[in-house]
């Protein structure tokens, strides 16, 4: 998000300084999926979640898990997220994401033409794979929702289904097809490579983090106060996914945000990668196939920001693994933990803050961030420099969470 945001308004003439910590680290969307998820327009909680969600964080093949220790703290959050878990909810809500992911793979083309970035970008099919066409009509509600976005698909059985993609194994009898999406072949290096292009743009790129904000009497940014010092404030777009709590409080803004942390396995030196990135129903995970090796991505977890990383989600994908792709070989291993920002509303903030001129948001895009940041940031850049975007900013809107 901060990345895209900094290279449109770059593009538009504008002078940024960019301050990330994953300068020095692995940055933002390093373990990402790689998909250019076009069609994920339905939230997580869809209807019939309140009743099986406790089942499923007891079930240890399931790919939901819970931190009990950290339940008290996750009881608030999780009761307004569990609020939208009923059919007109998940239809808002995907009406409000779809126009944010349908057209991703023209988005990060407009971003990284021209950019050494662009050599990652792969147009693709996106593969959902199913044990039986039962457990695709079981999510019934989720592909109504596709449908309503304007997306299409093939049904594939059986043989077909092999015959398709040889690498599936045969514990996987039904999948869907669905055209017109992406993969980003490395996300690492990918922001790399955008990060970059902001610095020959002629961006001051900090490595720092930001720790406080100092405000002048008319509510506007006076100073940021980072690692280093103190920069000059103006305008301020503030991009920190699942750590924003502490710096939207400052605005007054009660933002109901949580961590989804995600975990990957990324494979190298792999006997054979999947034709297509490909959703492993049973798993809730994606096994993408990638530059340097099969990036196997997805589970939820909730634990907070602070805890390491936990085993059972990475043996879960393992054993997933083995089933879909029983004849995929690796010769190494990498295991990576993650945060997904997650608002309970499922809606990301995009916009201007109420009462701080000159000071506006891009985070919690959940599962999307990847997917949505270009055109997040293009939406974002076009409303900074006073022009009107080609999209209704309202569902979006941080002043939803703004205190009474």
């Amino acid at each position: 998000m901060g990345l895209s945001t900094a290279i449109w308004l770059l593009r538009a003439g504008e002078k940024v300084a960019l301050v990330d910590p994953g300068i020095t680290g692995r940055p933002a969307s390093y373990g990402n999926a790689g998909v250019l998820a076009a069609c994920s327009v339905a939230p997580v909680t869809m209807p019939g979640l309140i009743g099986k969600g406790l089942s499923l964080a007891l079930d240890p093949s399931s790919p939901l898990f819970l931190r009990w220790s950290y339940l008290p703290r996750l009881v608030p959050w999780l009761a307004k997220y569990l609020s939208h878990a009923n059919w007109s909810e998940a239809q808002r809500i995907s009406r409000a994401l779809a126009p944010l992911l349908r057209d991703t793979y023209a988005q990060h083309r407009a971003l990284s033409d021209g950019t050494d970035a662009a050599r990652w970008v792969k147009a693709t099919s996106y593969l959902f794979a199913y044990p039986s066409r039962a457990e695709f009509e079981g999510e019934a509600d989720v592909w109504r929702l596709r449908r309503d976005a304007g997306f299409s698909w093939r049904e594939i059985e059986g043989a077909a289904l092999r015959e398709l993609d040889p690498a599936l194994g045969p514990s996987l009898g039904f999948g869907i097809l669905v055209d017109d999406h992406g993969i980003i072949e490395n996300p690492g290096n990918y922001i790399s490579d955008l990060r970059d292009h902001v610095r020959s743009l002629g961006a001051e790129v900090i490595a720092g983090e930001v720790h406080d904000l100092r405000f002048a009497p008319d509510g506007s940014v006076q100073s940021v106060v980072i690692t280093q010092g103190d920069i000059a404030g103006g305008r301020v777009v503030i991009s920190t996914g699942a750590w924003s709590k502490m710096l939207t409080a400052k605005f007054g803004l009660k933002v109901p945000l949580e961590t989804e942390r995600g975990y990957h396995l990324m494979l190298r030196g792999t006997s054979i990668a999947p034709r297509y990135p490909t959703m492993v129903a049973a798993g809730k995970f994606v096994a993408t196939p990638m530059a340097d090796g099969v990036r196997c991505a997805g589970v939820i977890e909730f634990g907070g920001l602070a805890a390491g990383k936990s085993q059972r989600p990475l043996d879960l994908i393992r054993s997933r693994l083995k089933d879909a792709f029983p004849m995929l070989t690796f010769a190494s291993c990498d295991e990576w933990l993650g945060h997904r920002p997650a608002p309970s509303d499922s809606i990301p903030l995009i916009g201007p803050v109420p009462r701080h001129p000159g000071v506006f948001l891009a985070f919690g895009h959940h599962h999307v961030g990847l997917t949505s940041g270009p055109k997040t940031g293009r939406l974002l850049a076009t409303m900074i420099t006073g022009g009107a975007p080609d999209l209704d900013m309202t569902p979006y809107a941080p002043a939803r969470f703004a205190a009474d």
